[in-house]
């Protein structure tokens, strides 16, 4: 087994998203995927705009209408083999809390943007090299890709490695949030099934 934590604000839009879409994309799968916000509410349900963003891309409507809101802590952060955040903001919320696990930690466009610099041979064999263990796969994969840090160009605007907030905003904001996550989460499925083949 092997688990990923989503982290944004909330933990009411954006990072139940990509929790419920990944959990989507990835079923049949041996995985865990959770989420929770540095600033999350009690409990609290996803925005009826984030449902809909969520049921459009294919996630069961009673699924996306169960999420409850948590508010991170360093416990979440133990166990997860992938953790990805929403902003650079919430990347460096989780370092603060846990310095040990910012090589396994991205913003989703900055995985995205790292990854797709990454043959599929190189995670596949860095996996491999991890032995049977699926966690342990999962995160030899990020050690690869975390590598690129250093050797691949960044994004023009450092914003361009965020995924807008789109809470109490227009629809528009919503549909913008959502398009920008899209193309990051296919490479975390990528990155995620090349590692456990």
């Amino acid at each position: 087994m092997f688990e990923i934590l989503t982290v944004c604000t909330g933990n009411i839009c954006r990072s139940p998203l990509a929790e419920l879409l990944l959990r989507t994309r990835l079923a049949g799968l041996d995985v865990q995927v959770h989420s929770a916000g540095t600033r999350g509410l009690a409990s609290a349900p996803m925005t009826e705009e984030a449902i809909r963003l969520a049921t459009l891309r294919g996630v069961a409507d009673d699924d996306a209408r169960a999420h409850r809101s948590r508010f991170l802590t360093e416990r979440h952060l133990e166990s997860p083999d992938l953790i990805l955040t929403m902003t650079r903001d919430h990347r460096r919320a989780v370092a603060e809390l846990a310095p040990a696990r910012l090589r396994s930690t991205f913003t989703f466009r900055e995985f995205a943007r790292l990854a797709a610099t990454v043959p599929d041979e190189a995670i596949a064999d860095a996996a491999a090299a991890a032995g049977p263990d699926a966690s342990a796969r999962v995160r030899a994969a990020a050690v690869v890709v975390a590598a690129q840090r250093g050797l691949t160009l960044g994004p023009a605007d450092a914003e361009d490695d965020d995924v807008t907030d789109p809470f109490r905003r227009s629809w528009a904001t919503y549909e913008l949030s959502g398009a920008q996550l899209d193309p990051a989460i296919d490479q975390v499925v990528r990155v995620v099934r090349l590692a456990v083949a």
